[in-house]
């Protein structure tokens, strides 16, 4: 469980490491578009998309097992477990945003995202 504080403060300290995520997720996809073609890609062949989806997969499992739970990864979406006047909350960061500024219920999901 994470208080606000403590899920914004892991969030500034794995920013470094979401950002190397997504910029990982960008060329995998850009690799595989043009393999998928016929083409051919400066990003490598089907041996570099292999060790790219290897350090995707690596890096959200990292994620997972610091008890942050990965709800999408295009876009990326991460929620904090938390709890919020007694009730289970998940203090949640989508990506673009610039800090962890939403929490939602448990119960509730994606949709019944408040401000903070």
């Amino acid at each position: 469980m994470f208080t606000l504080d403590e899920a914004r403060t892991r969030l500034a300290a794995l920013m470094p490491q979401l950002e190397e995520l997504i910029g990982v997720r960008a060329d995998l996809a850009e690799l595989r578009a043009d393999l998928d073609t016929g083409g051919h890609s400066e990003l490598g062949g089907l041996a570099e998309a292999k060790a790219l989806e290897a350090r995707l997969y690596a890096a959200l499992e990292e994620i997972a097992d610091a008890d942050i739970e990965v709800k999408g990864f295009a876009p990326l979406l991460l929620d904090f477990p938390g709890e919020l006047d007694g009730r289970p909350v998940r203090w949640c960061w989508l990506e673009g945003d610039d800090g962890i500024d939403w929490y939602h219920r448990s119960d509730t999901g994606f949709a019944g995202r408040r401000p903070c």
